[in-house]
């Protein structure tokens, strides 16, 4: 309702401006809120106190002139002048009606725009390197990103999502050594063992395939083994087309798929690092000291210049970072979100620098970042740190097997992103109303319940039939339970504004909430006509609201549970 209210408003405006009592220049915005008590009404506005500066007039003076300007509406019950100049409305029956009207006739496109108007937008996510099994900091980048996917496609967005392999450098060196080590008969117990070699027993897994000759097949390349445990290019190739198609595995698990995967190492094979750092050279923004080539950052707002290529030669980790996001502007993305680990922040702004140095026309503040903290997971009251697959890490598939995936994705995802997170794997397998996924869930089942007993009892209902005995709702309950529905679009707008998924399980959790309240004090299936059809099509509406939800979470809305 509260576009609908805005658009009155903006006719009282309007007027005002026509009446010379505020100026013809001024476009005000206008904000309609929830009231926080009932008893105040269901929307307020504060468009008085705004306003009553330029108009020079006292705030419920003005309002009391907004109020009298205001066009009749079927939408509104009455509409009261409180405190310094706010101005309640009181949402009429044939408002409440309209909102389940608007749920039942969209289904899944209710709570879905066009804001994003066809915008292209890029996320980039999960980006783990290809050096062993997603771990649970993965897993919340992957349950986050995801979601985000999601919601930038609800608010029409042409979303594309995209994985960053760091396959070069010291990190695939130290995993094609730890599985040449394993193919040679080596243990990470041995005293030659790689220093900074990798000990999961994935390493065994991988070095057995290598030694078999198995081909692996990954989404865009695949590696057979050649069996010559010499041959450290082929087991680093081999290696991480294996552990690329494990984190491929993983992902699927998850429901979480990628549009594009980029490969660092395409970055200097195409020589886009070497066109990027030579760019940064040519406009005047670099210099040599000390043998080392530096990028003056400071110029665009970091706290110190950054060495760019390094005594040896060879480039710091930003600066292939810069030619990759130089790469996404030039495929025409408006909009690029990094959902990355909080370990990234410190290369936000060298990032951001670098693109500034290269004059490309790309914007300040461009890309913008989504970074999470970390995940605890605990289960019976003590941490758990070790998994016997990774060697040292919980993974991903450890917490899918354990809890299943919606559990999984929901706790992920239901914590702001900045925030540390406790994943309770004791809380995540309960089948109580403590579960707050489980009891989203339930409340959906709930409804698909009522649903086959009604059938059962040889009764039914259509949606006209129900519609029409909306009038019925008489309940503050039920008219709360409406207006939380008629909140369902505004939520899924800021989420994505936000970049906060967790709007949507917070909110989800609150409708479940009510409805379950609902449902226990009051029978649905009652021997009135009207009043049971008018509640069976407000448990529908209710029902479609939380399947909607829980798809923008990539989480199932089971029937029976």
């Amino acid at each position: 309702m509260k576009p609908q209210i805005a658009e009155l408003l903006s006719t009282v405006v309007a007027t005002l401006k026509a009446q010379e009592v505020i100026p013809a220049e001024l476009e005000p915005r206008i904000n309609v809120e929830n009231t926080r008590d009932k008893a105040h009404g269901d929307l307020a506005t504060n468009l008085a106190m705004m306003l009553a500066k330029p108009a020079k007039k006292n705030p419920r003076e003005l309002a009391q002139l907004i109020v009298d300007a205001l066009p009749e509406s079927e939408l509104v019950e009455k509409v009261e002048i409180a405190g310094p100049g706010f101005i309640n409305f009181y949402l009429s029956d044939a408002s409440t009606n309209s909102l389940i009207k608007a749920v039942l006739e969209q289904r899944e496109q209710y709570g879905r725009s066009n804001e994003g108007a066809g915008r292209k937008v890029q996320v980039e996510f999960v980006s783990a390197n290809p050096t062993g099994p997603l771990h649970i900091g993965h897993g919340r980048g992957a349950a986050v990103g995801d979601c985000l996917c999601r919601l930038l496609d609800a608010n029409g967005w042409d979303v594309t999502r995209e994985f960053y392999y760091n396959d070069a450098g010291a990190q695939i060196n130290n995993l094609a050594l730890s599985v040449q080590a394993r193919c040679k008969g080596l243990t990470p117990d041995d005293a030659s063992w790689p220093e900074d070699g990798y000990r999961g027993d994935y390493i065994k897994d991988l070095a057995d395939s290598f030694m078999a000759g198995d081909t692996v097949v990954s989404e865009d390349q695949s590696f057979t083994g050649t069996k010559d445990a010499d041959d450290v290019e082929a087991i680093r190739h081999f290696a991480v087309a294996y552990l690329r198609r494990e984190q491929d595995l993983d992902l699927k698990a998850f429901a979480v798929d990628f549009d594009v995967y980029f490969l660092e190492s395409s970055l200097y094979s195409e020589g886009k690092v070497e066109e990027a750092v030579q760019k940064l050279i040519a406009n005047g923004h670099t210099y040599e000291d000390g043998g080392a080539l530096w990028l003056r950052t400071t110029d665009f707002g970091d706290d110190k210049d950054r060495v760019m290529r390094k005594t040896d030669g060879g480039y710091t980790y930003f600066v292939p970072d810069v030619a990759y996001h130089l790469d996404k502007w030039q495929r025409g993305f408006e909009m690029v979100i990094n959902e990355q680990g909080a370990d990234h922040h410190s290369t936000i702004t060298r990032v951001r620098a670098g693109l500034q140095g290269l004059d490309a026309g790309i914007p300040k503040g461009w890309p913008d970042y989504v970074l999470h903290q970390m995940v605890t997971v605990m289960r019976g009251g003590e941490e758990v740190k070790i998994s016997k697959r990774a060697g040292s890490y919980v993974t991903l598939r450890d917490l899918i097997d354990e809890v299943g995936r919606d559990a999984t994705r929901y706790f992920l995802a239901a914590r702001k992103a900045d925030s540390q997170l406790t994943f309770d794997i004791d809380l995540a397998r309960s089948q109580s109303s403590d579960n707050p996924v489980y009891y989203i869930q339930y409340a959906h089942a709930r409804v698909c319940s009522i649903f086959r007993k009604l059938e059962a009892a040889g009764q039914s209902w259509t949606l006209e039939q129900g519609i029409e005995s909306l009038s019925a709702l008489t309940l503050d309950s039920e008219k709360d339970l409406i207006v939380k529905l008629g909140r369902y679009p505004e939520v899924v707008k800021n989420a994505a504004n936000n970049r906060e998924p967790h709007q949507i399980a917070n909110y989800l959790k609150e409708l479940a909430a009510e409805f379950h309240t609902y449902y226990n004090s009051e029978k649905t299936l009652v021997d009135e006509d009207d009043v049971r059809n008018a509640r069976l099509t407000l448990a529908e509406a209710v029902r479609q609201v939380i399947s909607n939800g829980l798809n923008l979470l990539g989480v199932s809305a089971p029937e029976e549970m």
